[in-house]
């Protein structure tokens, strides 16, 4: 990025003149490799400022082109929920307690959707896997479900790209919205992917930019900041390699937790995104654990209200049955170190039994 800075991203890739074809070949360039990391081809990836653009764009051009019912679990993230409830009728499928959704429950929904509306949904989301509990879904069950209704399928893999491998080109979702901060590439940056031969309207319009379906002049340091990260996950053995380390690291954050009283894994045990544990903790609130394991250097994050710039508990959790004031989400990542884990194990018990000593 730093190099692209410092010769050519000021140029627009938009132009012909030698400076505009210089940025253009290292956006495409860009491009292929992320097109390459979810095995999907180029013109099917769509640039945007990250995660939350691309599902609004999902949502906007899938509900412009059908205005029917939108099928959504309360467990999808924020975007996902407000999005469709902005822009259709929302029916809503229900989730177990793990924060899975039942293909059960989907086929639920649909008679629903018929029932009160006389038609199939215009479209439906299915999250990769849940971002507050790791919780993965049966994408494909679904997916094969909803296509047989003929409603198109929006896919959140946000939490699930750099984490896992992900076939997208095999999945053939109708869309499908990834992040690059998520997986180690620039903040502000992200991409649609768009099933092959599938025409939408723009939610940013203005401009013919991606082949005009995101108008605006191209963020070419971010495209490249994340074709790196790209770049690095789909060599051999390294994504496998990542998932393996994250899969060993929480495991034993999960083992130090759960030899404390009174603390309990929230969703999916083994089914899961290798890199995220969510925790409740009996006996004191999310907040004061939080800031506890804050003073000894180690940043978590809660599912409850006060930790997540609104006033209303998590759905997700919510959802689940469970209660959304006492839950701590853990995730680790590439830099993360057994330093790291060794770190939470010893501060967290200590953690726990100072505030539950306060209590009482």
């Amino acid at each position: 990025m730093v190099t692209w800075l410092e010769e050519a991203a000021s140029a627009d890739p938009g132009r012909l003149h030698t400076e505009g074809r210089l940025v253009r070949a290292g956006l495409e360039e860009a491009r292929e490799r992320i097109a390459a990391l979810f095995a999907v081809r180029p013109r099917q990836v769509v640039l945007t400022s990250g995660g939350t653009e691309a599902i609004n764009a999902a949502v906007w051009g899938a509900t412009l082109a059908d205005p029917g019912p939108v099928l959504c679990a309360a467990v999808e993230h924020s975007a996902v929920r407000d999005a469709s409830t902005r822009s259709a009728p929302v029916v809503t499928v229900a989730v177990d307690r793990l924060g899975r959704i039942d293909p059960a429950a989907v086929e639920d929904a649909l008679t629903r959707c018929r029932a009160e509306y006389g038609r199939p949904p215009g479209l439906v989301h299915c999250q990769w896997a849940n971002h507050e509990v790791g919780t993965v879904q049966p994408v494909a069950a679904v997916l094969e479900r909803c296509r047989s209704e003929g409603a198109r399928v929006h896919v959140d893999a946000v939490v699930g790209a750099g984490h896992a491998p992900l076939d997208l080109g095999a999945l053939d979702a109708d869309l499908v919205s990834v992040s690059a901060h998520k997986l180690g590439g620039p903040a502000g940056m992200g991409a649609l992917i768009v099933r092959r031969g599938l025409r939408l309207e723009p939610l940013l319009v203005g401009g013919e930019q991606e082949r005009a379906r995101r108008a605006g002049l191209e963020n070419v340091l971010g495209a490249v900041g994340f074709a790196a990260a790209a770049a690095e996950l789909t060599e051999a053995g390294v994504l496998a390699h990542e998932v393996e380390e994250a899969r060993r690291h929480t495991g034993g954050l999960v083992a130090a937790a759960l030899a404390v009283d009174g603390v309990a894994l929230l969703g999916d045990p083994v089914h899961r995104a290798a890199h995220i544990v969510c925790l409740t903790v009996d006996g004191v609130e999310a907040e004061p654990v939080l800031l506890g394991l804050d003073q000894a250097g180690i940043a978590v994050h809660s599912g409850s209200s006060c930790s997540s710039e609104t006033l209303e508990p998590s759905p997700v959790l919510e959802a689940m049955g469970v209660d959304a004031e006492r839950s701590l989400r853990l995730s680790v990542g590439w830099s993360t170190t057994e330093d790291d884990v060794a770190a939470f194990a010893s501060a967290f018990a200590g953690v726990v039994e100072r505030l539950r000593a306060l209590r009482s």
